[in-house]
């Protein structure tokens, strides 16, 4: 359970990382950038991907373009989610996407649907709905109505990536962590391409304030994945307590700092939409225990 410690502590960073990126005058979009660099090297040397058996026909090129431009994309998006409607709520959106990628398993992987996962999915939607501030107050008191835009393009977005990840992991032939160094490098190219338009158009300049809070990013981004990789491994006969204790404890510490360290406002409706987030991760986990 350390792993799953450290990498819901690891994932709350990225979110308190991109609170505070505004505050110190950081180019968001240039941080993530360099993050993705970071995330190839740590790939290179933690995951040590095997080139060698690599055959390009065998990889699914498509799927990783799908992710390579996505990544960075959802990761602005996440960014944007963040500054204006603040962690609680954007953490609640990131981890309820699981229930996009679980109902694309019954339309695109042939699972089986029943009553039990239909009340986890109602749960689920009805702690979104919940979770957004519909009276279109910001967590930062300030009044913008887009806010909730961004909320659910976090929970739309980052589902589309599970899904897509879930191909990769379906490819066999290639490694997972292969795949991943790819689709890492793939990211940080697209990534690169737009900031040097940005650059070139005279839209921002390269600094290494912002590389340096980008490659912190990207520790404190791939610590979460290697961590969370580590503690399936640790527990591999208890995937489902992996899987819950992650997703339950981003949600419980990233509100805990959101509330108490960053004073982030909740009404009683998004209070409500917290523990029906966590209801329902509880509930999907043990219909996924008992085989439903």
């Amino acid at each position: 359970m350390l792993y799953v410690f450290l990498s819901v502590c690891c994932s709350v960073i990225v979110s308190v990382l991109l609170k505070v990126a505004r505050r110190y005058s950081i180019d968001v979009f240039q941080a993530i950038t360099w993050n993705y660099g970071m995330a190839i090297l740590l790939t290179w040397f933690f995951f040590k991907p095997n080139f060698g058996t690599f055959e390009i026909k065998q990889a699914p090129l498509g799927v990783y373009i799908a992710v390579g431009i996505l990544l960075p994309l959802i990761f602005w998006i996440m960014a944007k989610s963040v500054r204006l409607a603040g962690i609680v709520r954007t953490d609640v959106a990131q981890r309820l996407s699981l229930f996009i990628s679980l109902f694309a398993a019954f339309l695109l992987f042939g699972d089986q649907f029943n009553l039990a996962r239909l009340a986890c999915f109602s749960v689920g939607f009805a702690a979104i709905l919940c979770s957004i501030p519909w009276q279109k107050q910001t967590a930062n008191r300030k009044v913008l109505s887009n806010a909730w835009l961004y909320l659910i393009c976090v929970f739309i977005g980052f589902g589309a990536i599970d899904i897509l990840f879930k191909k990769v992991a379906a490819f066999t032939a290639v490694p997972y962590t292969t795949s991943l160094f790819f689709i890492y490098a793939l990211s940080f190219v697209i990534a690169l391409i737009s900031l040097a338009v940005k650059v070139i158009s005279g839209k921002t300049r390269i600094h290494w304030a912002h590389i340096m809070f980008g490659l912190i990013l990207g520790v404190a981004n791939f610590g979460n994945i290697l961590f969370y990789l580590k503690a399936h491994k640790a527990l591999s006969t208890s995937p489902s307590l992996v899987f819950s204790a992650m997703n339950i404890g981003v949600i419980s510490v990233g509100a805990l700092v959101g509330l108490v360290v960053f004073h982030e406002r909740l009404s009683k409706l998004n209070k409500l939409g917290l523990a029906l987030a966590i209801i329902s991760i509880i509930m999907i986990t043990t219909v996924n225990i008992m085989h439903w």
